[in-house]
Parts: C-alpha cells; sequence; structure tokens
C-alpha cells in the first residue's frame, strides 16, 4: 500500500513512560509498552479516545478516557477494495470537515496520539541529500496530536481500527524546515476535542490553527531515521546539519512524497 501525497509528520516517536502517559492524560489504566524511537505508517500506535459510555456533559473538564492501539494510516469506511488506496496518514485541519475520507470522522471519531516529538526532513533542490530533523513539544514531556479514527470492515467481517494526523499551516521554528506541522492539543483543550457527543465541529475550529510556541527549535539529526528498521535511541541525537541543508526550503519527508497516482473520473480515488 502506498502512502498517500501528505503535508507532514511521516514518522514520529513515542519514548514517554507508560506511567506518565497515564497520568498526562487522565488514563485510568493503560498496558505497558516500550520507548519507540522510530514510529512509521502502517504501524500500530497508541491513540487516546473518550470511553463511548461515559455520558459527557458540557463544561466536564476530564472525561473518562481509554487507550488502545490503531494502525497508522487511516482507511475511510466508504472502501470497498484496499488494493491500490493511499495511506492517508495526515488530513489538512483547514479541509477535513469537508472531506468524504475524513468528514465522518471530524464529527464523531476525534482522538488524540501521544508523541514524545516527530522527524521532518528538509532539502535544497532534488540533487542535494536530505536532512532530517527532530522536532518536540515546546512544553511538556509529551505531545499531544490532534487525530482521526476510522473502523474499517472488509467483506470478511474483519475489522482495522486506523488513524490519521492532523496538520495545520507551520508556525514558529519548524516553519524553517517544513510548511506544515502537526495540529497540538494544550492540555486543556483535549476534552474538548474528545467530546464528539456535545462539542460540535464549528467549536473546536480554533484548536486547529496551531500557534507559534507549539514546537521547539528543530535539531538535526541522522537520516538513519529514514529506514524503519533503524529504532535506535540514536535517531534523536542531535548532529551536525548538511552544509547544504542549513539554507533549504521545505521538503517531503521520504515517505509522504508525492506518489502518482492514475487518474480516474470517478470510483473511490475520486472520493479523497
Amino acid at each position: 500500500m502506498l502512502c498517500h501525497a501528505t503535508d507532514v509528520c511521516g514518522r514520529f516517536a513515542l519514548i514517554a513512560e507508560p506511567e506518565l502517559v497515564a497520568e498526562m492524560f487522565s488514563l485510568l489504566d493503560i498496558d505497558p509498552f516500550p520507548p519507540r524511537y522510530n514510529i512509521a505508517p502502517t504501524q500500530p500506535v497508541l491513540i487516546i479516545r473518550a470511553r463511548a459510555s461515559n455520558g459527557n456533559t458540557r463544561g466536564n473538564n476530564a472525561p473518562d478516557r481509554e487507550a488502545m492501539l490503531a494502525r497508522w494510516g487511516l482507511i475511510p469506511g466508504w472502501v470497498k477494495d484496499l488494493k491500490g488506496f493511499p495511506t492517508l496518514i495526515n488530513a489538512r485541519a483547514e479541509t477535513a470537515a469537508e472531506k468524504p475520507s475524513f468528514r465522518n470522522a471530524m464529527r464523531q471519531r476525534r482522538v488524540i496520539i501521544p508523541a514524545s516529538g516527530f522527524f521532518e526532513w528538509k532539502r535544497d533542490d532534488k540533487d542535494k541529500p536530505l536532512q532530517a530533523y527532530w522536532v518536540r513539544p515546546k512544553r511538556g514531556q509529551v505531545a499531544a496530536f490532534a487525530a482521526l479514527m476510522e473502523t474499517w470492515s472488509g467483506p470478511d467481517g474483519s475489522q482495522i481500527d486506523t488513524v490519521a494526523v492532523l496538520t495545520t499551516e507551520a508556525k514558529g521554528p519548524i516553519a524553517a524546515v517544513h510548511d506544515r506541522m502537526p495540529v497540538l492539543l494544550q492540555p486543556e483543550h483535549q476534552s474538548r476535542w474528545l467530546d464528539t457527543q456535545n462539542v460540535m465541529v464549528p467549536e473546536i475550529a480554533d484548536l486547529l490553527i496551531g500557534h507559534v510556541d507549539d514546537y521547539a527549535e528543530p535539531i538535526a539529526v541522522s537520516n538513519a531515521v529514514n529506514k524503519v528498521a533503524n529504532m535506535s535511541a540514536d535517531n534523536l541525537v542531535e548532529v551536525a546539519p548538511h552544509p547544504d541543508a542549513a539554507a533549504a526550503p521545505p521538503a517531503q519527508s521520504p515517505v509522504t512524497k508525492a506518489k502518482s497516482r492514475p487518474k480516474k473520473p470517478g470510483g473511490q480515488m475520486s472520493l479523497l
């Protein structure tokens, strides 16, 4: 399955202790998990959602939540055949509420992806090498990425929980590396984001804008992170940036480069 042409965040990491994640996101419990230094599309990722039976009411600042795993790469419910369907790892915050692939999830299945930070790449032209960067949240040890979830049902009755990260226009330090960034939810806004029973899409529009102080200054890291098999803590170690990368304009990461797709007058691809 190919990666859909997306904006940003083709890799991220979650290295916080499970107990810290549970505390930060007001979880009743959480299964143990190891630190992950190179999370890639199609892999299972930790997500947080409001419990279906929590009976949220407007003004409740700490609704019951639960943690679960979902496949990174959203599959809309209307997809009939996965063959050739792109992996939707990102969704643009500005248009997700109108896009057939994401609009139902925006209304009914808003979730959070905990992350210690994400990777991005830039270079000045196709003949120059890519430079990887590590971007962490400016405040706190764990970022809360706004995300959308869908449970896809196959023709054989099997089900796959899937998720996509919402992105917005880059602001602050990350803008020097890329023109997009993951939507980051501050603690005081997370309950409103998760409460799809009482909070409608227009009421969370202000959460999708992004702010200049969301992310710290990106640091150059080894391009070893390009390979999914490289899951070492060394992925986060600062290195001297490539001399051609310092003044490089934004560029897509290796896993989010645009892939050519045949144009069809109709069918599921025309609904993206």
